[in-house]
Parts: structure tokens; C-alpha cells; sequence
């Protein structure tokens, strides 16, 4: 049995590993920095209180437990000796008979150091809950200060990045800025301060991936719920609590939400030559990495040009990574058989985003569609759903948005934190 090693348990990585889970052919090693996969695209509701982590989020050893050649590895991937055909972790060393890169990207603050340091991302699950605390605590420091210049500093809100996650976050804020502040904060509400919420972007549009039609819409749905929207402005630097811009405009706040784009990682072992644009490792028609025996890449790490639909690469989507990761394991499967393998050929099933209640747009290509408001809000609902990794997990978070969406409220804003070793008697 042929032994495969898969670095990084996200929408790649997964859907490799469950196919090839009961094939007798191979033995499979998942290995992930986290004993639990999650649901990214639903991470900032996590963020903002609407679903609690585990609503999104299952652990690997559970969803392994019945597959006798399958076991899950925690550690973080260091690097790959490729003569030596091992892999080395930050817990133990692994050999391989073929290794699959699917470890996805990070957050990109583009060379900003003080961005880094001081703004929040909204990408793990980790990030969610350090921002659900840093909101929550906000709103405690703005209903006990007395300073209006510092109320309105506490509650400011910009968000960078006119993308989904952008566009999803900012309309999130604006209904709970509406439906939960005033019951919650009376000491804030009808005081007469300034709160805004700015949705930022440095090109000048808003879900620039989808269809015209969907970018007014947005942007017309954001405006009417309060947000207010700033395109061509290039964030230059964020420090001393005040957003600075290249134009040299500044906007006061304590909270940067950094939803601006990612970009993939180096990794130690692999030569130059094997990156591409935004260090995106080159694949082949199989995914197999340029230059490279038995690495393969799938996910957002990987750059394929090879798919005549999309000669420069696929869009950095769950969609791609799923259907990177089937298809992998289906040619992994043909190569046990000595077969043919198959090139892979991403068909788009189209975007959407959602804006607030009952408020969203989804595009779809084939036939050519366009769906704004209710329907595509209940598309985007059912789709979310269908994505997660277990039944466990759907139940709960369809629970959790029907007592949100009747109530217009949510109960999960607690501040869950460590306790700090000098705070212990």
C-alpha cells in the first residue's frame, strides 16, 4: 500500500482525504496544525456571535474514526525533503510515497508590519473569537466612557476589503448596530454619538469577482443599511489608532477588520522555480507540482494554467479546492489501477454573497442568472448548509440563524478568554 501524506485539512484536503479513506490501495496521513477542520466562508459569524465555533468546526479524528487506513497527525508542517521523500512537522517526521500540499493561504497585509500588529483578521477560527472579545470589549469601554471624541473612536469600525468577507462583515455589523445596540447598550443609544461602520477597498468596486449587477446591488444595499463605503482608497498604514490613507485622508478608530486578500507561503524544500504569481506553487494538468516528482498542490496554494477555461489560473475559491481535492483523489485511485489519469477542468457553479436579512446576490453562469434580495439570501443559506462537514454541525447552525432571524437577535456574545497566569491566586 502506497502511503500519501496531505498537508492542511481544509476544503482541499478534506474532500482528498474522505474519498480516499476506504480505498484499500493506499494509506493516508492527514496532517493539520488544528485537530479540527471548519467551515471558513462562516467564520466571521462566528466573529460577530451569530454561531459558536463549534457550529462550524468538527474534529478530524472523529471524522476518521471509521477508516482503518486513515489517521490524522497534529503538527505544524516545517518542511519536505524531496530526495529523502520525508516530511518534517513541529511534532515528528513522516515518510511518503506521494505528499499533497493543501495547507491554503494566509492573511495578506502586504509588507504593512503596523497593519499586522494592530488590525483583526477574519480568516481562522482563532481570529473569529479574538474578534467576537475585542467587539464585545468595545462596547463595554463606549457604554462607561464619558469622552465623546473617545466614544466615537470605540465606535468606529472600518473593514478593508470590498470582497465577500468584506461586504459580508460590514452588513453584519450594520443589523446589529440597528437591531441589538439599542437593547443591549442604553447608555450608548439615543446619546447623540457618532458610530460609523466604513467598508474600504483600494479598486473601485465592491465584489469585483461577481457581475455588475450584483456590485450595484451591493453597494446599494450597504448604503441603505447605514455602511459607508469608501473605493479607491489604498490603506498606507494603521497606527496610534488612526487608519492613514495614500491620499493622506485618516479615519479614528480602535477596530480594523483586515478582509483584503491572501497570499500563499513559502515552503522550505520546494525550489524557487516552483512559484508562480502571489507564491502560488505551478502545477500541472494533475496537479502535480512543476519540477517536482510525487508533490502534488491543490487549493488556493496552487496556480493551474492549464485548464483552457481559465488560462491564468483559477479564482483562490472553496469551489476550486473542493473539486481539486475529488478529482485528485479520483486520478489517485486511476494511478493505483495503472490507469489514465484525468486533467482537471473547473466547473463553475457560480459566486454570491450574502448582505444582511433577506438581503443578497448570487450569480450563476450556466444558464446565465442573476438573483438579488430573498432568494438569493435563501440560495446562499442552503448552500452554506449543504457544505459543512456533518450532520451535527447543520442542525446546529440552522438553529442558530432561524432564533436570529425570528428574534433579529443572537445569544453568543460572551467574552471567552484564557485566564493570564498573574491573574491566578
Amino acid at each position: 500500500m502506497k502511503h500519501i501524506v496531505i498537508i492542511g485539512g481544509g476544503f482541499a484536503g478534506i474532500n482528498l482525504v474522505r474519498k480516499l479513506a476506504r480505498n484499500d490501495e493506499y494509506t493516508v496521513t492527514l496532517v493539520d496544525r488544528n485537530n479540527y477542520n471548519y467551515f471558513p466562508p462562516l467564520v466571521y459569524q462566528v466573529s460577530m456571535g451569530f454561531l459558536d465555533p463549534t457550529d462550524i468546526s468538527y474534529p478530524f479524528r472523529k471524522l476518521l474514526r471509521k477508516n482503518k487506513n486513515a489517521r490524522f497527525v497534529i503538527g505544524e508542517f516545517l518542511k519536505v525533503i524531496p530526495e529523502e521523500k520525508k516530511v518534517v512537522l513541529s511534532t515528528t517526521e513522516l515518510k511518503y510515497d506521494y505528499l499533497v500540499l493543501a495547507f491554503g493561504t494566509a492573511t495578506n497585509y502586504f509588507g504593512m508590519e503596523s497593519v499586522r500588529r494592530n488590525a483583526k483578521p477574519v480568516k481562522t477560527v482563532n481570529d473569529a473569537l479574538e474578534l467576537r472579545n475585542h467587539f464585545l470589549q468595545i462596547m463595554e469601554k463606549a457604554a462607561l466612557t464619558t469622552d465623546p471624541v473617545e466614544r466615537t473612536k470605540l465606535l468606529t469600525i472600518v473593514v478593508v476589503g470590498g470582497g465577500p468577507t468584506g461586504v459580508e462583515v460590514s452588513g453584519l455589523l450594520a443589523e446589529l448596530k440597528r437591531e441589538v445596540v439599542p437593547k443591549d447598550y442604553p447608555e450608548i443609544a439615543g446619546k447623540g454619538y457618532e458610530s460609523h461602520i466604513y467598508l474600504v477597498d483600494g479598486i473601485s468596486k465592491v465584489l469585483a469577482a461577481m457581475s455588475e449587477q450584483s456590485q450595484l446591488d451591493a453597494y446599494d444595499a450597504l448604503i441603505r443599511m447605514g455602511v459607508e463605503i469608501k473605493l479607491g482608497m489604498q490603506v498606507k498604514d494603521y497606527v496610534d489608532d488612526t487608519v492613514i490613507f495614500s491620499n493622506g485622508e485618516t479615519i479614528a478608530t480602535k477596530t480594523v477588520v483586515w478582509a483584503a486578500g491572501v497570499t500563499a507561503t513559502i515552503t522550505e524544500g520546494i525550489p524557487a522555480e516552483c512559484y508562480g504569481r502571489g507564491k502560488r506553487l505551478i502545477v500541472d494538468e494533475f496537479n502535480e507540482v512543476k519540477g517536482m516528482k510525487d508533490i502534488f498542490a491543490i487549493g488556493d496554494i496552487c496556480i493551474q494554467t492549464t485548464d483552457p477555461a481559465f488560462p491564468d489560473g483559477h479564482p483562490q475559491l472553496a469551489q476550486v479546492a473542493i473539486q481539486q481535492g475529488s478529482h485528485l483523489a479520483d486520478n489517485f485511485v486511476a494511478l493505483a489501477k495503472h490507469g489514465n489519469r484525468k486533467p482537471f477542468r473547473y466547473y463553475d457553479k457560480g459566486n454570491m454573497a450574502i448582505i444582511g436579512r433577506n438581503k443578497a446576490v448570487a450569480d450563476i453562469p450556466k444558464p446565465k442568472l442573476h438573483f438579488k434580495g430573498f432568494i438569493a439570501w435563501f440560495i446562499w443559506l442552503f448552500i452554506h448548509l449543504t457544505f459543512l462537514v456533518s450532520y451535527g454541525n447543520r442542525f446546529k447552525t440552522l438553529y442558530n440563524w432561524v432564533v436570529a432571524y425570528f428574534t433579529k437577535d443572537q445569544s453568543l456574545r460572551l467574552i471567552l478568554r484564557p485566564l493570564k497566569k498573574e491573574e491566578v491566586s
